[in-house]
Parts: structure tokens; C-alpha cells; sequence
């Protein structure tokens, strides 16, 4: 029989599969904000739901719950005083292992089902987590409801239907007949079951909690392990109202809601080392810093650890038909969310001889000039700065700015900006400095945050030979190439799979290489030292469940 929140959505998941296979544009969840979309006064509710949120202790009622624990700020300039459940581990997984059973039992059609219903149902949540991401990343509003909301959504959902994709592969039984010649056939019958690993745990970063977050607690969820969602200490609110969601579809499904649970922590303690070392947990999905991932990877040895880490991204100019309109694709993608995406590009490769445009040769430091009055003009306007640049998550990333304002040349130089809404928001636009290719020990690491380095070299060809030498060494998600010439894109596309990294080529509209589309672009490629898999294909789901089979003469 099949279960009433699978049927409930089967056309949506049947969409999503078509999209997989076609991989055009489609999305399942509007990404307006505009009452049209959402109805008229969704967008004030979901602001009062996030207000009436602060300065008390989160709605989340969990078994093992001893103390609390909380202490997010907005980087626009306030504490949220929300206080969440500390739980005692022990406790937390031996309610788990007692949920575990009937979920199990469950089978795949009931845990997709439930998947789409609690994706559903945190869409009609958009607004009120918009504003909780908002205030716990710095991502300015328009973008935290986009990105934060119908994106992680879609990728979400891409993560379930792909999930149901692996596993309808599977059959629930088989006739098995063997001829034996004269003899009588053997014959068998043979039944198999899709078995989960066991708990998933997630670890989520404090920039993008929920677009890095949904496609792998669905992924986990929907293929019938229990999910355990460890968020940043700087970014719980958006996970914790994603695992209330969870837990109120889950209890009204019948089911303990103890499948998806939430550890909130203080930063700077062990609670993440001793939830990845659990025996229990068999599945670890984790975005952040290189050394964290790497320590995952070496001592979660219990675990399958998939990881998004540090990572070099660039882009090589070899020649232009418009540098006005490559300028502003570039300054677009260095200002959003003042650069502070894990697909934002940092080197930017040009020969020192300079480039040639369809209005005549560019010199190097025209070609740098260009680019930094392209951001100085995208970001003139303050109040429209604010809506692009958002705010700086941490403190450790103007510190960073700082460092780098000493490496080089300063092309654009970062600036501070007030917010027109909140006095003590920290906003700053990129920071832009001239090296040259020599100067690899500089550029050759991850400097998280608006800072970019428009690097000289001998020429285009060598400026590729180190994009593949970054991408192989240190990792990058995104790689981005300008060129009029047929042989230099295809020598940057060989580049780019030999090494293993998306490419974008020639952008000066309006996609960026900083963005990345649900059901046609895949997030990281697994094939580079930034990431261990994709966000999403089958190899990110397949290996979340086994089969077991049990077999009988007939």
C-alpha cells in the first residue's frame, strides 16, 4: 500500500525526477518573495514569527535536554537571545536508537514521503526563516530568501528524488530458476530490502545553513537514516526550525519524532569531535574549514564523511568582446554576500602584456582598473550596496581583510558601509590587490571573504597551467574563463576536467559563477581536494543505504 504522504506528493517527486534527467530550468519552490507568490501578509508573518522567536528559549522540546545553550548574534548588530536545548548525548541517542526501529520498518516509500511533506511544509516557512538566516549569516534579505529558502529547497528536494531514484532500482523480489539439463531446475525465490547505514549527522557551516544543509539531512532522512543536525553555534535558528518542522510531520505521520533531533553548542567546545566518534553514527555530511573536514576524514573512521572545504576559485581573462560587461559580472560576483560563498572567485589570472578587447588592447592595469571601478560603481549607492554586500559573518573575516590589504598593490581598497536600517550592521565592500604570479605563497590558499587578487602572468597559457595547479593542489569549486579564442576555451575546458572543476565560460549576463542551479548544475565535483562528492548526484545518495537480501528454494 502505498504511503499516504508519498502519493500526497508523487507528481511534485515525479516532476523532479524529469528535471534530473533533463536538467534544463525548473525549480519547485518560487523564489519571488512577492505576495503573489506567497499570498498577501505572508511576508509580515513570517517577520513576527522570527521576532516573536527572540529573547527566549527556542520551542524545541528533546529527550536528554539538561541546561541550555545559545549565544547566536546578528552581524547586522544585535543579539537574538534565544536560548536551545543542551542535551546530554547519552540520552539523545538512546532515544534515537528507540526511533529507529519503526522508521527502519517503514521502507522507502514512507521515508520519501515524509521528506517531501516536511520540505513542503518549511516552504510555507520561506519568510520567517529568511530572517532567521539573515540574522545569523549577514546575507542581506532578498538573498536569504532565495537562497536560504526555495534553493535549499530545490536542492533539497533534488537530494529526495534522486535518494528515490537509487533506490526504486532495487526490487522487493525476484524468481530465480536455474536449467540443470535433465535434472529439475533450481529454483528460488529471492526478496531484498533497502537497509539504512544508521544516524547521519550533520554538520552545519554559519554562512549557508540551510542550502548546505538540506540536500544532506534529506538525503540522510530520505533513504532511512535518522538524522541527528549539529548547526554552527553562530547559525542554530535556521536548523532548529527545519528539525521542529521535521519532528511535528514526523509525529503526525505516526512516527517518533526522535528520527531528526538537534544538538545546539557553545562555541569552541568538543561536542562536534564526539558526535562524529560515535559508534552510532555511520554517515557524516560536513562543510567548513580544511582542517576540520580533514580530521573527520582520518578519525571518523566508523562513518562514510562526505566534505565541502576550503578552496582556491579563479578565473583566467584571456581576451574580451565587451570588458564593461565582464567587469560587471565579475564585480557582481565579488560584492555578493561580500564574497563570502563557498563559490565566490578569488584569483583573477591576466597576461602582464594586457588583453584585447573588441575596442582595442587592454594593459594589465586597465584591465585591473576596469574591475575595480566595476565594483566601486555596482556599490556607490549605499543603500543598494547594503541588499549585495549583506553583512560580514565574523569578525575573522575583517581581520582577513586587513592581512591582505598588505600583500600587494590595492587596486579597490574595502570600505566601510553604513546600513540605512541597522546603525551597528558591519558591511564592507571587496577588497581588490595587484600581485603577480610569483608570488604563489600569497594567493595559492583559500582567503575567505571579499578579497581578490588580480594576478599578472606571462600569459594565458600560464595562467591556466596554475588554475590547474590550484584546482589539483588546494581545491576549488568554481573556475571561470574569458576568451574570444576557440583554442583557449577548449584548452580551458580540458583544464578544467582534467583537474576536475566546474567551468563557466564567458559570463557577462545575468548568471554568475558564484551561483550554482538546483537540478541542472552540480555543486562541486568530488574530483578536487575542495569537496569529496557532489551536491547532487546518485554517488551522494547510493551510498546512504545497503541491500540485504534473504533467499528460499520454491
Amino acid at each position: 500500500m502505498t504511503h499516504p504522504l508519498f502519493e500526497r506528493h508523487q507528481a511534485l517527486l515525479d516532476q523532479a525526477l524529469k528535471a534530473l534527467a533533463d536538467r534544463g530550468y525548473w525549480s519547485a519552490f518560487p523564489e519571488s518573495p512577492s505576495p503573489k507568490v506567497y499570498g498577501e501578509g505572508a511576508a509580515e508573518a513570517g517577520k513576527a514569527a522570527f521576532d516573536a522567536l527572540l529573547d527566549k528559549p527556542f520551542p524545541l522540546t528533546l529527550t536528554g535536554a539538561a541546561g541550555t545553550t545559545g549565544a547566536e548574534r546578528s552581524p547586522y548588530g544585535f543579539p537574538l537571545g534565544i536560548s536551545y536545548p543542551k542535551v546530554d548525548l547519552d540520552a539523545l541517542f538512546a532515544a534515537i536508537a528507540k526511533a529507529e526501529s519503526g522508521w527502519r520498518k517503514a521502507g522507502p516509500e514512507a521515508w520519501v514521503g515524509v521528506s517531501l511533506e516536511i520540505l513542503a511544509r518549511i516552504n510555507k516557512r520561506s519568510f520567517e526563516i529568511a530572517h532567521a538566516v539573515m540574522h545569523t549569516t549577514g546575507q542581506a534579505f532578498v538573498m536569504a530568501f532565495q537562497a536560504a529558502g526555495p534553493h535549499a529547497q530545490d536542492r533539497g528536494l533534488e537530494a529526495v528524488a534522486y535518494a528515490w531514484d537509487e533506490m526504486r532500482r532495487v526490487p522487493l523480489k525476484a524468481y530465480w530458476e536455474k536449467p540443470q539439463g535433465k535434472n529439475p531446475p533450481l529454483k528460488m525465490e529471492k526478496h531484498y530490502r533497502v537497509v539504512p547505514r544508521g544516524v547521519g549527522l550533520v554538520i552545519g557551516c554559519n554562512t549557508f545553513p540551510t542550502w548546505n544543509g538540506y540536500p544532506v539531512m534529506f538525503a540522510s532522512l530520505a533513504t532511512g537514516n535518522a538524522v541527528v543536525v549539529k548547526p554552527h553555534p553562530n547559525a542554530i535558528l535556521p536548523l532548529a526550525i527545519s528539525v521542529l518542522i521535521a519532528r511535528e510531520v514526523l509525529t503526525e505521520a505516526g512516527f517518533d519524532p526522535n528520527i531528526v533531533t538537534l544538538v545546539a553548542h557553545a562555541t569552541g567546545d568538543d561536542t562536534a569531535q564526539k558526535l562524529a566518534l560515535r559508534p552510532e553514527v555511520k554517515l557524516i555530511d560536513f562543510t567548513g574549514s580544511s582542517a576540520n573536514g580533514e580530521w573527520l576524514e582520518k578519525n571518523a573512521r566508523q562513518a562514510q564523511v562526505y566534505t565541502e572545504k576550503a578552496g582556491v576559485n579563479q578565473i583566467v581573462i584571456d581576451s574580451v568582446d565587451d570588458m564593461k560587461g565582464v567587469a560587471r559580472n565579475v564585480a557582481f560576483s565579488l560584492a555578493l554576500y561580500t564574497g563570502q560563498m563557498c563559490t565566490a572567485p578569488q584569483n583573477i589570472y591576466v597576461p602582464r602584456s594586457g588583453i584585447d578587447t573588441a575596442e582595442g588592447h587592454l594593459s594589465f592595469d586597465q584591465v585591473g582598473e576596469a574591475l575595480g571601478e566595476a565594483v566601486q560603481k555596482l556599490l556607490g549607492d549605499p543603500a543598494r550596496a547594503v541588499e549585495i554586500l549583506g553583512a560580514v559573518v565574523n569578525d575573522s573575516v575583517a581581520e582577513r581583510i586587513d592581512a591582505a590589504r598588505a600583500l600587494g598593490a590595492v587596486i579597490a581598497d574595502s570600505r566601510a558601509i553604513a546600513h540605512p536600517q541597522f546603525k551597528d550592521a558591519r558591511i564592507r565592500t571587496p577588497l581588490i590587490v595587484k600581485l603577480d604570479a610569483r608570488d604563489a605563497a600569497k594567493y595559492l590558499k583559500e582567503w575567505f571573504g571579499p578579497i581578490a587578487f588580480v594576478i599578472s602572468t606571462d600569459d594565458t597559457e600560464q595562467s591556466l597551467s596554475i588554475a590547474r595547479r590550484a584546482v589539483r593542489e588546494h581545491g576549488a569549486l568554481t573556475l571561470s574563463v574569458y576568451s574570444k579564442s576557440p583554442a583557449v576555451i577548449d584548452d580551458a575546458v580540458a583544464v578544467a576536467e582534467d583537474a576536475g572543476v566546474a567551468l563557466s565560460i564567458n559570463l557577462t549576463g545575468g548568471v554568475f559563477v558564484n551561483q550554482s542551479a538546483a537540478f541542472s548544475d552540480y555543486h562541486g565535483t568530488g574530483a578536487n581536494p575542495a569537496a569529496n562528492a557532489a551536491l547532487t548526484d546518485a554517488a551522494f545518495v547510493a551510498g546512504r543505504f545497503r541491500v540485504v537480501q534473504h533467499r528460499m528454494h520454491v
